[in-house]
């Protein structure tokens, strides 16, 4: 005897876009990354990495604990606790605009040493590549920034969780790609 077909519905066009976005931004990333190799050690002048590189760990822990919040604010809107969720969703901002102040100290203090994007090859694929991220996590704080707004003003609820949850998966594409670009600026290419 045969059974009936199961029914097989499409994904969301939202899953799909967002897919199809970090899907491409992983080859941009790609391309950066085998830039940034290709060109360590060939800089005909100074400075070079080692002479002014210093892993930002608190930078970075700021970033990868933000993937953590984001999570938990998914999980709560998605359990109709809008408040939880405000919560987590507003962790996450901070913890966001603190990595990208780091960023910004960090930058700070390479210029004053003398580190630009024209300084030499070094410098040129240094900002570039940490740059590219730079601009990745501004994006997404602008976009978590409207959903906290919205949610500070009592326009999120539950039936939103799809779209947060979208958001959710940009934010952590950005930080698995600053996991690369650490390991390939800070301990590769130092």
């Amino acid at each position: 005897m045969s059974t009936a077909p199961e029914s097989w519905a499409l994904p969301s066009r939202g899953r799909m876009a967002i897919v199809a976005l970090i899907v491409t931004e992983t080859a941009f990333f790609a391309i950066f990354v085998v830039a940034y190799l290709f060109y360590i050690g060939k800089s005909l002048s100074g400075p070079v990495p080692r002479d002014v590189l210093e892993p930002p760990i608190g930078a970075s822990i700021a970033l990868l604990s933000s993937s953590v919040t984001i999570a938990m604010a998914v999980r709560a809107l998605r359990g109709g606790r809008v408040r939880a969720f405000s919560a987590w969703w507003l962790a996450t901002l901070g913890l966001g605009l603190g990595f990208l102040a780091g960023t910004a100290r960090e930058w700070e203090r390479l210029i004053t040493h003398g580190v630009t994007i024209r300084t030499n090859l070094f410098g040129t694929s240094y900002y570039s590549l940490v740059g590219l991220h730079a601009a990745h996590v501004t994006i997404g704080l602008f976009l978590i920034g409207l959903v906290a707004a919205f949610a500070l003003r009592g326009w999120v609820a539950s039936r939103d969780t799809e779209r947060t949850e979208l958001l959710s998966w940009y934010w952590h594409f950005v930080d698995g790609v600053w996991v690369v670009v650490f390991v390939t600026v800070y301990v590769i290419g130092r």
